[in-house]
This record gives C-alpha cells, sequence and structure tokens, in this order.
C-alpha cells in the first residue's frame, strides 16, 4: 500500500506543476497577442495617487518600460487601477470590462444664449456686463451637463472657452451669483473651500483667478484665492484665515504644501477641477497630486456607481477635467479619479467607453502601427487646434533662425507675437539679437519672479512688447486673444506640444498663423507632424517683405486638391 499511495502523491504534485506551467505560459501567450495588461500589488507606502481612499481595493494597472523614456514621449508613469470586472462562463472564466451607465444627459448645443442653459439669472446679467452673450459650443454642451452633476472630461482646442465652461456651472451652485442666493452664508463663518481648481503653471492659474474675479466683481473678488507657487506662502496662508474664500486656484505643489501644513480645509469641498490634466499626470507632480485627490472631498461608493445613480445616489465631489488634447493616460485617470464620467466636446456629450471600445483613433493619413499609438487616444485636429490657423514652415540654417523670426514678423505684419524655444539659456541672446534689429522683443520663463513675469505679460497685452519669446512653460495658460502669430524657433517634441503652442493663436474664432522655423534635417519632423495632426503645414519663403508659399508646396496642394 505505502509505495502505491506515494506514488499516487508523486502523480498527483507532478499534475499540479505542469498544470502550473501549462497556465503560466497559456497567460503569457494571451499577454502578449492581445496586449493584456499586467496586474501587480502595490503596497501602501508605494500606492499612487489616492487609491485606498477612492475605495479601489483592486490591483493596480501598471505599464511597462523605462519611466524616463516614456516621460519623453509624453506618457505618464502614473499608475492607476483597473477597471471593475466579472467573470463569465462556467467551464472558463473570462474578463469583461463592467458596463458603464448610458445615462447621457441632453445639451442644447446650439444655444444662442446662456439663459437657455440653466444658469441663474443673476449670473447671466454678470456675463452680459462681461461681454459675453452667446456660449461657443463646448460650453453649451458642458454647462448642462455640469449642472446635471455628472463628472466630465472636457476636451477642446485652446482658445475656446474651456474655462468658463466649467466656472460658470460651479458659480451658479456655489457664491453670490448661485440660483438662491439669499442662502448664501457670509464669508466669515465659512470654514470649508467649496472649489478647488488645479493647473499646472502659474500663469493658468493666475488667469484663471483673474477670471474668476472678473465674474464675481470687486465686491465679491476675494471669495476666490490664488495659491500658486513663486509667491510668499505666509501670505497666501494669511489671506485663507482672512477672507476665507470658497474657491482656491493653484499649482499642485503649493496646494500640497498648504494642506500638508494644515492651512486648508477641503474635506467638504464639492468641485474638484483638473485643468490641462494631462501636464497633471507629469512625474513631478505625482506626490502633490496624490495628496490633493487624496483630501478634496471624498467619493463615497466608489465600485457602486451603477446601481447608486439609478437611485439618485451622487458622489460628493464632483470631479471636471479639462484639456485640448486627451491621450489615453487621460482616460485611465478619469476612470480611476471620477465616477462615471463623460467626455465633452464641442456639439457632442458622450461615454468615455465609446472613444475608446474602438480601439485608437488615428489622425487622416496615419498608421496605428507607431509606438505611441497605444498610449494616446488621438483625436482629430479640429478638435485640438483652433480652426482658422494657417500652418507653414520654412527651412534656414541654425544661425540665421532669429534673423527668419524677424523677416516672418514683417512679412505677415503681426502685431502680437509669440516665438517659442525648448531651452531657457537660448531665450536671452535671441531677444538680444531682436533688440538689435529693432523689434520689441521680450523674453518669458520660470527662472523670472513672479513680479517680472506679470510685468512682462502686461507690457506684452498692451502691445509695448511686439515679440515675446518664451519656452513650453507658457504653452498653456497664456491666454492673449490678440496674438496673430506663433513661431516655433525650435520645433516642439511631439503634436501634442504642437498644438499648444499653436492655440495660442486663432482664438475665439479668430484667425491666426504657425509658422515653424527648422533646418534642412527637420523637415521629416514637420512632415510627421502634419500626418500626426491632420493639417496642411505648407513650406514658405519671405521675400520682399511677402510670405509667398514655395513651388513645391504649391504643386503638391494642388495635387491633394
Amino acid at each position: 500500500m505505502m509505495p502505491a499511495l506515494t506514488a499516487t502523491r508523486s502523480c498527483f504534485l507532478v499534475g499540479n506543476y505542469l498544470s502550473l506551467r501549462i497556465f503560466s505560459r497559456l497567460q503569457k501567450s494571451v499577454s502578449f497577442h492581445t496586449s493584456l495588461p499586467v496586474f501587480s500589488k502595490v503596497g501602501h507606502e508605494t500606492e499612487p495617487l489616492m487609491l485606498t481612499s477612492l475605495g479601489l481595493k483592486s490591483e493596480t494597472e501598471t505599464t511597462t518600460g523605462n519611466e524616463k523614456n516614456r516621460l519623453q514621449h509624453g506618457v505618464s508613469t502614473l499608475e492607476f487601477p483597473k477597471s471593475k470586472r466579472k467573470k463569465v462562463g462556467s467551464n472558463r472564466e473570462k474578463l469583461v470590462a463592467a458596463k458603464k451607465s448610458p445615462d447621457i444627459p441632453a445639451a442644447p448645443f446650439a444655444a444662442q444664449s446662456f439663459s437657455e442653459l440653466g444658469l441663474p439669472p443673476l449670473l447671466v446679467d454678470r456675463l452680459e456686463k462681461e461681454g459675453f452673450k452667446v456660449p461657443t459650443d463646448v460650453q453649451a454642451a458642458a454647462i448642462p451637463t455640469i449642472l446635471k452633476r455628472r463628472d466630465v472630461v472636457i476636451q477642446s482646442y485652446t482658445g475656446s472657452g474651456k474655462t468658463l465652461a466649467y466656472l460658470l456651472p460651479i458659480l451658479s451652485g456655489i457664491g453670490p451669483l448661485k440660483e438662491d442666493s439669499s442662502t448664501f452664508d457670509e464669508p466669515k463663518i465659512k470654514s470649508e473651500i467649496e472649489a478647488v481648481i488645479v493647473a499646472p503653471s502659474r500663469e493658468l492659474g493666475m488667469q484663471i483667478v483673474r477670471e474668476v474675479e472678473k465674474l464675481l466683481g470687486p465686491s465679491d473678488k476675494k471669495l476666490v484665492q490664488q495659491l500658486v507657487g513663486g509667491a510668499n506662502r505666509s501670505r497666501q496662508e494669511d489671506a485663507l484665515k482672512k477672507n476665507k474664500p470658497v474657491i482656491v486656484v493653484g499649482t499642485p505643489g503649493r496646494i500640497a504644501e498648504i494642506s500638508t501644513a494644515g492651512k486648508l480645509h477641503t474635506h467638504s469641498c464639492r468641485y474638484l477641477v483638473l485643468d490641462e490634466v494631462d501636464e497633471l499626470l507629469a512625474f513631478n507632480f505625482r506626490e502633490d497630486m496624490h495628496r490633493i485627490l487624496e483630501h478634496v472631498g471624498r467619493q463615497s461608493g466608489t465600485g457602486q456607481q451603477g446601481s447608486n445613480r439609478s437611485q439618485g445616489w451622487q458622489p460628493e465631489r464632483q470631479t471636471i477635467m479639462v484639456s485640448a488634447t486627451v491621450p489615453f493616460s487621460v482616460i485611465r485617470a478619469a476612470r480611476s479619479w471620477a465616477n462615471d464620467p463623460l467626455l465633452v466636446q464641442a456639439k457632442s456629450v458622450a461615454t468615455l467607453e465609446s472613444v475608446s471600445s474602438a480601439g485608437p483613433i488615428n489622425f487622416p493619413g496615419t498608421t496605428s502601427n507607431s509606438s505611441s499609438s497605444s498610449n494616446y487616444q488621438k483625436l482629430p485636429a479640429v478638435q485640438s487646434l483652433p480652426p482658422n490657423l494657417q500652418h507653414y514652415f520654412f527651412v534656414t540654417r541654425k544661425q540665421h533662425k532669429v534673423d527668419a523670426l524677424r523677416r516672418c514678423v514683417h512679412a505677415l505684419d503681426a502685431k502680437s507675437s509669440i516665438a517659442f524655444m525648448n531651452h531657457t539659456k537660448q531665450l536671452k541672446d535671441a531677444v538680444y539679437k531682436l533688440k538689435a534689429r529693432g523689434i520689441k522683443a521680450a523674453e518669458l520663463h520660470g527662472d523670472l519672479s513672479k513680479l517680472a513675469r506679470s510685468t512682462i505679460l502686461k507690457k506684452f497685452k498692451d502691445g509695448e512688447v511686439r515679440v515675446l519669446l518664451t519656452n513650453e512653460l507658457s504653452a498653456r495658460g497664456l491666454d492673449v486673444p490678440e496674438c496673430d502669430l506663433v513661431v516655433n524657433l525650435e520645433l516642439p517634441t511631439d503634436s501634442v506640444h504642437y498644438a499648444h503652442r499653436a492655440g495660442r493663436t486663432g482664438r475665439l474664432g479668430r484667425k491666426g498663423t504657425v509658422v515653424s522655423i527648422c533646418e534642412d534635417p527637420e523637415v521629416y519632423v514637420v512632415k510627421k507632424l502634419q500626418k500626426q495632426l491632420g493639417i496642411l503645414i505648407q513650406g514658405c519663403d519671405f521675400t520682399e517683405g511677402k510670405l509667398l508659399v514655395t513651388e513645391e508646396e504649391k504643386m503638391l496642394k494642388s495635387v491633394r486638391q
């Protein structure tokens, strides 16, 4: 009996071992051929962002590859929880994504006034006084959706009015301009912030504050407080204590810093806005965003959204994510941080699943076999770029680029131009050369003090500076509607950065021109950007004070037509 029992146990152990090996190989094969994500458990010490605070107890989905390389390609290194799954089948198990709520609010896409969107009369009157009478397409879609307490991802080109698209529904619910303003608590008895707006740069943060102050009016502008880096922290903390604002706008580092010090109370916050969210996913914001997401409001009942929403349940915090471009990392973040979020675009409101289920959407003339196609949810150029732009490129030697910029400004008779370079050290030299050639120019970058930056921006907006030279810092948040020319003195690193740079001109329906000045070996990069964005970037020359399309480009254009 003993030898027989031993043999039986041996067969059992060998059988288990072989089964495990076969299952392991099968798992690798499926992962390789279907690109299924690889899951790994993360301990509390290294937990990415606010997974436990969101009530997400599942394992986390992580991307593979070198972190530095992914950052260079614009891919977020933050980790997000995998989607809720359910098992199907009796003999074998399959993982399928849980269905999202199909309830999508209707939006009056053809609204001709803000009153049609459900905003309170006081707020509509204030808008009219500021000259805002007809909502833009993205505002007409976003405002009613946010008013229905839905979490959203707002995507539209730079200059289309995204800031007001989320500010107006927030101000209709809090502060002196809301529907029933008689119930508004005086600031002196307020103890909690009701809305937190996070921006990746000081410029964008201060711009948002100015928009809120404009709507609130001089008597109530203290109800919004900016918490941006580079300013005196103790003064900001004193202002929080003295003014008791209902809205704070700031950069991730400063908001997280003051929150950690116990001077910013946001647990009962009703709104969290992540402006330029694709930038906020950068690795250098990781710890600060973790703190913000953990302490700004609470999302009760995560994982039960579908059933609870049908019973009228709503999370305590409404999350609004905003960007001109929506890479796939933003889609993943929205699924983790928001509750059944909807993708809001001009004349369109849809679920995130309707965008991602068909796979990456490629631009015209591109293929999906590039390395970045799996990381980016690409959108048509008409959605990520202002519609009234003309795009050109000019080829010259590196040492002649600044002079080419001067000729470009004169050829287009541009009154207000922004020129982008990739490195701060080269800005000063370019400004010196332009000034030597009689052009009023100034540099704007992060090494300048807050006062110096504010002074330069004011001079630029007032027309005292004709050419503003800057780096990627100002590609987001710099709002100068009169800017009629953007010049890439050095090419952007990818199509997303090109879109954000180009969005500095042609704002709110105006016409604009984008010129990329490059060396001969860089022409292939321009052609690549053209394919990825689905736009026409024509070669040009500056002759006799005019911008002329080169003969080669004219021929290619006629062939395309």
